[in-house]
């Protein structure tokens, strides 16, 4: 088993730790290879430069992809900042996406809770400290309004096609 550390934001971290090893911070996570992180961490690992410190240091410790074919984490174990920050990118969609979807769930239910609650729930299934249930409502409003901006755009786009087509005949 070949691990390195990255440094993410600390939700993200506690997120990730919460997910996939239930909230214990001192052990290495391991991605399962049905997940799409696990591709995104195989495609971004490289050589580790020369002009590199062999110690990694960071809030995450990963354990590296190990395929039976491809690259060998013993030689191909490093992740660029460039790396890093397409990781800590995916996460944070993969955090956004699962929050959101438990919201916009209670709103179709017919808010059987209120958004807060929600939140805080999401928060403690995933041993998630480091953010303030506010920003994250705060989050989720501007996603909705974003959301509900599209839908207007799209209505008004196909009522002038509408018009369009019926001028044409």
């Amino acid at each position: 088993m070949i691990t390195t550390q990255i440094e993410i934001t600390p939700y993200l971290a506690e997120y990730i730790y919460g997910k996939y090893n239930n909230g214990d911070c001192d052990e290495p996570v391991s991605i399962p290879d049905s997940e799409d992180l696990y591709y995104i961490i195989w495609d971004y690992m490289v050589k580790r430069p020369a002009n590199v410190s062999p110690v990694d240091r960071g809030n995450l410790i990963l354990k590296l992809p190990s395929r039976r074919i491809g690259k060998d984490p013993a030689v191909y174990n490093y992740l660029s900042a460039r790396a890093v920050h397409g990781i800590e990118l995916h996460i944070r969609a993969m955090f956004n996406q699962e929050l959101h979807s438990e919201l916009l769930e209670n709103d179709r239910l017919g808010h059987l809770l209120d958004n807060i609650d929600v939140v805080h729930r999401f928060l403690c299934q995933y041993c998630i400290i480091s953010i303030s249930e506010d920003a994250l409502l705060k989050n989720y409003y501007r996603y909705r309004e974003n959301l509900r901006q599209r839908k207007k755009r799209r209505e008004r786009r196909e009522k002038l096609k509408a018009v369009n087509y019926i001028g044409k005949k």
